[in-house]
């Protein structure tokens, strides 16, 4: 009842009278009393007046299940939501729910993470208070091999909602978010499954939002949307918008199988597309020239002796003349 109650107070610009939210949520005044005073304690602005009711003048940027659900548009992604203080790993405690049968769109969020996550086994910068760190529990009925490609879909998806505030970004395949050649967003997608049926998959998304600074090892390397445009964003909000684009892209994919329908747009997006880059391997290291990807999400690479493909998962890309270059 707590988010409604937010997001019907969101909803108004003027003031709601205590009886008719009684009577929208059929409550008593003391239970509807009770939420306007957690709702304070959590940091809302809330202005109450005798026979005027309750008017709410401002919002914390804080990521409890209320404040993101209120507001939360989407029809299965990020309608259930686990919050947490502090986490391990938001992957990790997405894969110990999926097990314990938490339902698909199932988003964790934590405040901040301790062991986060990156690709290849790396650590994931995490503070408190600054930054997105969730992962969303997804159960497709797809073959496995086709897992790979809802890394993309993810990849995309935080594209979007950057472009939706008016911030230019790209893609470095196939899951890291680059602003000015400096990596705010990082993606790890993992599986389980059985030799032809998908359990569950879970894919975490880092999102460097309100950074002022970086510790000195990441400065040259990292940057948040915040740096990026001198604006503070509303990290619930930018939740929101996120759920909201991954779930029509990842609707389009369960219905068509492949990327075909988001190719074009994802190629555009690519800040190596037609550019030279090394390919770094278990046992070797390549170059070719980037030429987006395939209707299945693989990296499609000329070299001198033609076209080959990379699929995601299998390698790190990085800028023959530096980060993202």
């Amino acid at each position: 009842m707590k988010e409604d109650i937010l997001q019907m107070l969101k909803s108004r610009q003027d003031f709601v009278s205590g009886q008719e939210l009684c009577e929208y949520f059929q409550v008593s005044r003391t239970a509807v009393w009770k939420v306007i005073g957690q709702l304070k304690n959590e940091g809302y602005e809330i202005e109450a007046i005798n026979r005027k009711g309750y008017r709410l003048i401002a919002s914390p940027d804080i990521l409890t299940e209320a404040e993101i659900l209120s507001g939360m548009t989407t029809e299965v992604m990020g309608r259930h939501v686990y919050y947490y203080d502090c986490l391990g790993s938001t992957n990790d405690q997405a894969r110990m729910l999926a097990e314990q049968g938490a339902p698909d769109g199932s988003l964790v969020v934590a405040e901040t993470q301790n062991t986060g996550k990156g690709r290849m086994g790396r650590a994931f910068f995490s503070p408190e208070g600054c930054g997105i760190w969730m992962s969303l529990i997804l159960k497709p009925d797809i073959p496995p091999v086709d897992a790979s490609m809802i890394t993309l879909i993810g990849a995309m998806a935080v594209q979007e909602m950057m472009e939706s505030f008016g911030l230019e970004s790209g893609i470095k395949w196939p899951n890291d978010l680059v602003i000015d050649h400096r990596k705010t967003t990082g993606i790890l997608t993992e599986m389980s499954a059985g030799p032809d049926v998908v359990n569950y998959i879970v894919i975490g998304i880092g999102i460097n939002v309100n950074m002022k600074e970086f510790p000195e090892e990441l400065r040259e390397t990292a940057i948040s949307m915040a740096m990026a445009s001198g604006k503070t964003y509303h990290r619930a909000e930018v939740i929101r918008r996120v759920m909201q684009y991954f779930e029509v892209n990842y609707q389009q994919f369960l219905k068509k199988g492949n990327l075909a329908f988001l190719k074009e747009k994802y190629d555009a997006s690519l800040i190596h597309l037609n550019k030279e880059i090394s390919i770094h391997e278990i046992r070797r290291v390549w170059r070719g020239i980037s030429r987006g990807i395939n209707d299945i999400g693989e990296l499609i690479v000329s070299t001198d002796e033609g076209d080959t493909t990379v699929r995601s998962g299998e390698v790190s890309i990085r800028g023959v003349y530096g980060y993202a270059e």
